[in-house]
């Protein structure tokens, strides 16, 4: 059975409109923020949004950084990570972050809220603890990390945990 002339321009024509809308799609997805909507609901402490939707075509170079610092954290190279802060006033402050790193080592983290204020991107995470190191259980809890833009690179200036 073939098809008429009619038939192919109407499939060719809805081809083209499906492609075009997919591309248009695209455009208005790249000329969106990092964060696309925020739930209404919120925690009644922190007023963090129980759920985002982010951004597909968002610049994720902020969360890779963020990413491998808290991996460090996790994996037992605080001092390493915290290197910096040891050699002015967060020294005191890195020293508490790494042995309480220790004590309720990160499982799982995911991402929870994004805030911008140019130079600074503040990262806030759901996470997942062991309760105590070595011992099973676990509790989650809300932690940030804020960036600094620095020179093309982003640096980590900031760690807030409740432990």
């Amino acid at each position: 059975m073939g098809f008429s002339r009619t038939q192919i321009g109407i499939a060719v024509g809805a081809g083209v409109l499906l492609v075009a809308v997919f591309l248009g799609y695209l455009m208005w997805l790249n000329g969106q923020g990092p964060v696309l909507s925020r739930s209404l609901d919120r925690d009644p402490l922190s007023g963090i949004p129980n759920s985002i939707s982010l951004n597909p075509l968002r610049d994720r170079s902020s969360e890779r950084a963020a990413s491998k610092f808290i991996r460090s954290m996790r994996e037992g190279h605080c001092e390493e990570a915290l290197a910096d802060w040891a050699k002015d006033y967060r020294k005191k402050y890195a020293a508490f972050i790494c042995s309480s790193e220790a004590e309720h080592p990160l499982v799982s983290w995911d991402i929870a809220e994004w805030e911008d204020t140019p130079p600074l991107r503040i990262l806030h995470y759901r996470g997942k603890r062991q309760t105590t190191a070595g011992q099973k259980g676990t509790y989650k809890e809300l932690f940030s990390v804020t960036l600094e833009h620095k020179d093309r690179d982003w640096t980590v200036t900031k760690y807030d945990s409740m432990y």
